[in-house]
């Protein structure tokens, strides 16, 4: 199965990146690879909010939908998501959000997932990296596009 991780510092506030994460609809406007997304249920109770939704990637002529369960923890600022149905046969992802001096906040995203078609896995494997790392910088660029210079 692949699994990476990445870690970055960005110049914004730790809620203006979580709710970046959370805003899963608007993730076919900046994510590559990703050419729709539709929430289905946002529901907050307590401390934890839950959501599940729907995302359509790919590249070239592979393109699939998986659901996901995503489930945003207030008190541990971070995300973890799991797929429930589609192409993977296992998908976990998790996103830690720590603040840090002079405005800025370490996001760490590690992912865990498998493909069921075993040719596509492979190959998935091969440049894994390289797509995790091209998600990250859009996620980054979206952040200090829409909040850097705003006030900590």
């Amino acid at each position: 199965m692949p699994k990476a991780s990445v870690k970055r510092l960005i110049e914004c506030k730790k809620k203006d990146l979580i709710d970046l994460v959370l805003d899963i609809e608007k993730y076919p406007e900046f994510v590559p690879f990703c050419y729709s997304a539709r929430v289905y249920e946002n529901k907050k109770v307590d401390d934890l909010t839950r959501i599940v939704a729907d995302l359509t990637i790919g590249k070239g002529p592979f393109k699939d939908t998986y659901k996901s369960d995503v489930v945003f923890n207030e008190k541990e600022d971070s995300i973890f998501v799991k797929n429930i149905d589609g192409p993977l046969n296992h998908l976990s992802n998790n996103w830690i959000f720590t603040d840090k001096k002079d405005g800025m906040t370490e996001v760490t995203f590690d992912i865990d997932f498998e493909i069921k078609n075993k040719f596509l896995n492979s190959l998935m494997v091969v440049s894994f990296q390289f797509g995790l790392e091209k998600i990250a910088d859009a996620f980054q660029k979206r952040a200090e596009k829409l909040f850097s210079n705003t006030e900590n």
